[in-house]
């Protein structure tokens, strides 16, 4: 087959030779070997990949003692026996996409004395209340009875993960989902979370910017570029190629219609915003805004989350949820979010857990962190990775 001039150049800039980076289809350049890398970073996007990542990402364990009251009370507590190392350490094992619960606490405090201590009689880390009385946004799951955390403010976790970031400069994109925390307290007496306003939603994109310097963070903006929406922008498949978001973090919020639209404001698309919005709902993947989906039931919603990931779309799934699969080595779920081409598969098992005495995980073959996504770059990434 005779190659355009064009085609030739690309290999040459790709780093490899005729041999090396080789046609098997016309139009379809193989990553070979010599020059996979480099043909994967100009080739391939942002959402051309596949990693896996955690849920709930800053959790530890309860304490045994409060833990056991707590199923004592409620047996559905067994949902929440699960814990992860600091985040640090997860991201040496290769995690690439974590989760944050974020609670809004302008004034500082009011999550600086849960209850549920004071009921199992135990203590909180020394210097708990006090990291805990600053103002700003802190992260925890249940306020007062699953409130450990490995980083104990929305900025601390932050922090940690551009530390690890900057010292790693070549790791795959970091995707960081976000809940925003709020509701009652399940004691009676406990800490209420308060409601999020635009105001609120304002304030949490400023302690992004005061961590992440410009350019370290992918953007709506920078998806959207010159196109009239940012859903348009998707569609046309402008996300940054993989040597643009090499280094790179980006933030999406997992929420529902009220807190997107709190979020958005009065913009078209997410102009000027920080974060990415969960466009899953039916009803939003049609809007402007339409960029990200948080589509977490890799069973039911497989053949789904593949046609978003075809159309262009970033999907976060989950290999399993509430414990229910680790216990019994069910790996229905895992296998579904794996050939679903979502970009994420989270997971709270990358290791197992020896309490079950069985051996569910949740890992890419070969200990790959970051691989060619199955869906959309079937057969051109010639068994590469994007980061092994």
């Amino acid at each position: 087959m005779k190659l355009a001039l064009a085609t030739v150049l690309m290999m040459l800039a790709a780093g490899g030779s005729n041999a090396a980076c080789r046609l098997k289809a016309p139009g379809a350049l193989q990553a070979g070997k010599g020059c996979a890398h480099a043909w994967i970073d100009a080739n391939l996007k942002l959402n051309d990949i596949q990693t896996v990542g955690t849920h709930n990402s800053y959790k530890e364990f309860i304490t045994p003692k409060l833990y056991a009251m707590i199923l004592k009370a409620n047996p559905r507590a067994i949902e929440i026996d699960y814990g992860h190392p600091a985040l640090t350490d997860e991201l040496n094992d290769g995690a690439r996409g974590l989760e944050i619960d974020v609670a809004y606490d302008p004034k500082g405090g009011l999550y600086a004395h849960p209850l549920g201590p004071k009921m199992s009689g135990e203590p909180v880390p020394e210097d708990y209340a006090e990291r805990m009385s600053k103002p700003g946004y802190k992260v925890l799951h249940i306020q007062d009875i699953d409130f450990r955390s490995t980083c104990l403010t929305f900025v601390e976790c932050l922090t940690v993960i551009r530390t690890w970031s900057k010292a790693h400069p070549n790791h795959a994109p970091i995707s960081i989902t976000m809940n925003a925390k709020d509701g009652a307290s399940p004691i009676p007496g406990g800490a209420k979370s308060i409601d999020y306003d635009e105001a609120a939603f304002d304030a949490w994109d400023n302690e992004i910017r005061q961590v992440f310097k410009p350019g370290e963070v992918i953007t709506p903006d920078m998806v959207q570029g010159s196109y009239p929406t940012l859903r348009e922008a998707v569609l046309a498949d402008n996300w940054p190629t993989l040597k643009e978001a090499r280094g790179k973090v980006f933030f999406a919020l997992d929420e529902g219609h009220d807190k997107i639209a709190l979020y958005r404001g009065k913009r078209r698309s997410l102009e000027g915003r920080m974060m990415f919005v969960n466009a899953g709902d039916a009803s939003e993947a049609d809007k402007p805004w339409a960029a990200y989906m948080t589509l977490n039931e890799a069973v039911a919603d497989e053949a789904h989350i593949r046609d978003m990931v075809k159309a262009g779309f970033f999907v976060r799934t989950r290999a399993d949820s509430d414990t229910k699969e680790a216990r019994v080595n069910d790996t229905r779920s895992r296998t579904a979010a794996f050939a679903s081409g979502a970009q994420v598969v989270s997971t709270d098992y990358r290791h197992p857990d020896p309490r079950f005495g069985n051996t569910y995980q949740v890992r890419l073959p070969h200990g790959a962190i970051t691989i060619c996504n199955p869906v959309r770059t079937a057969g051109r990434c010639d068994g590469a990775t994007v980061e092994p």
